[in-house]
């Protein structure tokens, strides 16, 4: 019986530094930024479709909220981020090697 493989290095026989599997993981996934509007017209972006654990997802959002100057929090598997950043958000995901539709 053959054994199963847990990580992405193991299969590939690269070396665990190299960090494949999270690389390859940003590739299987294509992130949707939209723009909505809360209350008392304030504008805020709503990043959407990770396919990641919490834990990666708040990294992320620390990451963005630094970058972008802005506050935000995770709601469920999304990232919001007060105020309208959607192309910036967009370049620095990209810049992350995220797939953004």
């Amino acid at each position: 019986m053959e054994k199963e493989h847990k990580d992405l290095s193991s299969i590939s026989g690269l070396p665990d530094e190299l960090g494949i599997d999270a690389d390859l993981s940003k590739v299987g996934q294509t992130l949707t930024i939209r723009k909505d509007t809360r209350r008392y017209g304030k504008s805020m972006t709503i990043v959407s479709g990770f396919q990641m654990d919490r834990a990666e997802i708040k990294e992320l959002a620390s990451e963005l909220k630094h970058r972008l100057a802005c506050g935000g929090t995770v709601e469920g598997n999304e990232i919001e981020l007060q105020g309208d950043h959607v192309q910036r958000a967009r370049d620095i995901l990209s810049e992350f090697g995220y797939q953004v539709a």
